[in-house]
């Protein structure tokens, strides 16, 4: 990645900053709040029981008292724990499109923590390649998203390969307090299913997988020399072969099914990005889809 100075850092910060919160403002007011609810309930009042009420609210001890029904009115414990576990490996930094896939999770992470932040929510941040590079603990303000970018798109990982387990055991340890996890990642990565499984059972998971389009369909661009970014092998491939690309597309299918199946039994929401996806269209999907299971359980 190309050095930049302080200030074209901050400015590129803040060029992202200005571009997620209007998004936010304009098109996700109210749709995270209803998507992510609180993790409990508070005690709010006491007063007279109305037509319509659930007589299960009744307080009896003080309706005895007042000899008119009375009912407990509870709200929603509303803050939450917003985590970001990134993957930090090599493989991110990979684009044939716009952007790589780092930039576009950056984007991705920022429209998130700001829709977190604007419903009081405290944000953190995992990030991992096959170790620990990066943990921030979830905070509240403005700050703490910006400087959650800022790791995201310009910390430099200690290493290239990838340890989803690794990046899970790390989670299941630190967050005590149930949380919403965002995992960001491209997951070309195995064997993390196990640590997975264990975090799902305390936490709310969400699987936000990042895809460049070639990661699942070669183009027809002639001879390719095609570099592993976290192992450094180099592959040759004549990708005007109708062949090669079918079956390039065909594997990249079957591990496609293989990984939303797993996702799907460890019950962990699984989103698709790809680079040429509006992802504003896919948060939306997913933030009605969970706001419509949320009022289906009322």
């Amino acid at each position: 990645m190309q050095t930049q100075s302080p200030s074209e850092i901050l400015k590129r910060i803040r060029k992202i900053e200005i571009r997620t919160a209007g998004i936010v403002n304009e098109l996700f007011s109210g749709e995270y709040h209803s998507s992510f609810r609180g993790q409990g309930l508070e005690f709010a009042e006491v007063r007279e029981y109305q037509p319509g009420d659930n007589y299960k609210s009744i307080d009896w001890n003080v309706s005895a008292r007042f000899g008119i029904p009375y009912i407990k009115k509870f709200q929603e414990t509303r803050e939450l724990s917003v985590f970001f576990i990134i993957d930090s490996s090599a493989s991110l930094d990979f684009g044939t499109k716009v952007a790589f896939k780092r930039e576009r999770l950056a984007e991705i992470a920022a429209v998130l923590s700001f829709s977190a932040l604007s419903n009081n929510d405290k944000v953190g941040l995992i990030m991992h390649s096959t170790k620990l590079e990066k943990y921030l603990p979830a905070r509240k303000g403005r700050n703490s998203a910006l400087q959650i970018l800022r790791e995201i798109l310009y910390h430099q990982a200690s290493e290239h390969g990838t340890s989803l387990s690794g990046a899970f055991e790390y989670a299941a340890r630190v967050l005590k307090k149930r949380s919403i996890i965002f995992i960001m990642s491209d997951f070309f990565d195995q064997e993390y299913e196990k640590p997975l499984r264990i975090l799902a059972r305390k936490h709310d998971v969400i699987a936000l997988q990042i895809l460049d389009d070639a990661d699942l369909e070669l183009p027809d661009a002639g001879i390719l020399r095609l570099k592993d970014p976290e192992t450094g092998n180099i592959v040759t491939v004549n990708s005007s072969s109708a062949y090669i690309r079918q079956a390039y597309k065909k594997q990249a299918a079957i591990e496609q099914e293989k990984l939303i199946q797993s996702l799907r039994g460890m019950k962990v929401e699984h989103v698709l990005i790809r680079s040429s996806d509006s992802y504003i269209d896919e948060l939306r999907k997913l933030f009605e889809k969970r706001a419509r299971r949320s009022r289906s359980r009322r």
